[in-house]
């Protein structure tokens, strides 16, 4: 990861600014700049990932233009080739350093020709204009808010614009760039303008097709890959495709409390069959609750599922980062949202499963993908989602859901099938997995729960009401965290839209938690 910044105006405390900025080091520590344009300001903290040589720092200037850019370019090499051939010269091996060149080829509408995760800022010298973009589904985090005078700032994280712009901060959309003072849409990546036709073995040998080449694309790295490995369906796979592409032992790396860590023998199993170089890290009460705030700091949430599913995430990384030399981690992120939860089993027809499935696609960078980033990037990683894959996720939210709901008698059932083989053993498969928070063993949910109610007496529902500006906390777990966030981001809520939750329309989903395991359906999930 890296970590960009964008002031349209000079009219500021420039020591404010770098302090602001400097709250996100540890997302590039490998180089840090910041550059001026005739009107602002653009900062870089790099971690080098492509190109490691000095030549790939960024920001990037081609004439009087300007960009920083936090992304990966998928098929980089190409467009390169292309630009090479209109004339265009390079310095680097950095795949961001084909992005100036592509505006001043193509202009706005380079945004719908990458293949990429991205967030950038870019000035335009001929035109004075600032211009700003994040990838279809926020991969990559980007955020804005407007100083006194109306100015308005871009940045990775809140942390760089708290204290820093005046008023609200949010989450810049997905799918769309600003330019002259208005949001515009290059891409709704859950948009559906018609269902793929043929039968479900064709259906399943695309997803499988389509899947492997959004895992071999993400293997491209100058520096050290490793795999995050929690023994459940998502990650296994990403991890037994990444281990065929690969011609040497993967590594990969679970987690899981002292107690009851449901997945870690899971975990072992596939490590075993796919021959990967395999390492378990094991977490105490202590661990959690200690490291609390500052997940909360460095995620910028008070949602429940997704600080309960962060923690362990968390830990792994901090190890990872302390002991390796790994600086890419590959993540089996974003496979619920397409193919169903154990919540959608409840969904009441093809229309509404398909209307989630869209939702929570457009929410993603609030949620888990936010989750992925921050763990992985605080500590000075890259994080790759193979699920997120432009081209899968087009594809998969393409099929009719009639077909995707559960007629199966198994969750997913699409994917499963369409990893029939010896990519993985078929009890792994096939297993019903538990949420990660949950796998990461049952006794860390019971102890934050534990945790919170020593923080409160009777009356808690009544320091609910301070918060009720937006997404009042609902139990004392919720307001725990809530209070936590407030510390570091008081006033800016609405950052996050609201608590994840299974959707309470659905009979048997009107509950108050959001683990699986308060579901009917749970059964033996996690077992």
């Amino acid at each position: 990861m890296c970590s960009i910044f964008c002031c349209t105006t000079k009219r500021i405390d420039k020591a404010k600014m770098n302090e602001c900025f400097y709250k996100t080091i540890s997302r590039g520590p490998d180089m840090t700049a910041i550059d001026e344009t005739p009107s602002g300001y653009m900062g870089f903290h790099r971690l080098a990932i492509m190109g490691l040589n000095a030549e790939g720092m960024q920001p990037f200037w081609v004439g009087n233009s300007m960009l920083v850019c936090n992304g990966e370019i998928y098929g980089f090499r190409k467009l390169k080739k292309q630009l090479q051939a209109k004339g265009y010269h390079f310095h680097s091996d950095s795949d961001c350093e084909i992005l100036l060149p592509m505006y001043a080829e193509y202009g706005l509408k380079m945004f719908s020709m990458l293949d990429a995760e991205f967030a950038l800022a870019l000035y335009d010298g001929e035109t004075g204009e600032y211009i700003a973009a994040r990838d279809p589904i926020g991969i990559r985090p980007l955020y804005y808010g407007y100083l006194e005078d109306g100015a308005i700032v871009f940045a990775s994280e809140p942390k760089n614009l708290e204290g820093f712009v005046a008023g609200k901060i949010s989450p810049f959309p997905p799918g769309k760039y600003y330019y002259k003072g208005k949001f515009h849409t290059y891409c709704d990546i859950a948009a559906v303008q018609a269902y793929q036709k043929g039968d479900l073995s064709e259906i399943c040998e695309n997803i499988r097709k389509k899947l492997i080449a959004g895992v071999e694309k993400r293997l491209d790295s100058d520096a050290p890959v490793g795999f995050l490995l929690s023994g459940g369906l998502d990650s296994s796979l990403v991890c037994a495709i990444g281990a065929r592409a690969m011609n040497k032992p993967i590594r990969t790396f679970a987690i899981g409390m002292d107690q009851d860590a449901i997945d870690l023998k899971y975990a072992r199993e596939v490590a075993e069959y796919i021959h990967s170089e395999h390492r378990e890290i094991i977490i105490t009460r202590d661990d959690v609750i200690g490291a609390l705030e500052e997940v909360i700091y460095a995620l910028g949430t008070y949602d429940i599922t997704t600080i309960r599913a962060s923690i362990g995430m968390y830990l792994l990384c901090r190890e990872i980062h302390r002991t390796s030399n790994v600086r890419v981690l590959l993540t089996g992120e974003i496979s619920d949202e397409l193919f169903g939860y154990k919540y959608t089993d409840f969904a009441p027809s093809a229309e509404e499963f398909q209307k989630e499935s869209k939702k929570r696609i457009r929410e993603l960078h609030m949620y888990d993908v936010l989750r992925a980033d921050r763990c992985i990037s605080v500590h000075s990683m890259e994080a790759r989602v193979p699920f997120g894959d432009l081209d899968f996720v087009k594809y998969v939210m393409s099929i009719d859901p009639e077909l995707k709901m559960n007629k199966y008698g198994k969750g997913k059932y699409l994917l499963r099938r369409a990893f029939e083989g010896d990519w993985l053993p078929r009890n792994i498969l096939y297993r019903e997995k538990a949420a990660f928070s949950d796998a990461v063993g049952h006794s860390m949910v019971n102890d934050l729960k534990l945790y919170a109610e020593t923080k409160y007496g009777p009356d808690w529902e009544s320091e609910a009401k301070k918060y009720s500006y937006h997404a009042k906390p609902f139990t004392k777990e919720s307001l725990l965290y809530r209070e936590i966030f407030e510390k570091f981001y008081p006033g800016q809520a609405e950052m996050i839209k609201d608590f994840w939750m299974p959707n309470k329309n659905w009979e048997g989903c009107n509950v108050d938690d959001p683990s699986a395991r308060v579901l009917s359906n749970y059964g033996d999930s996690g077992k």
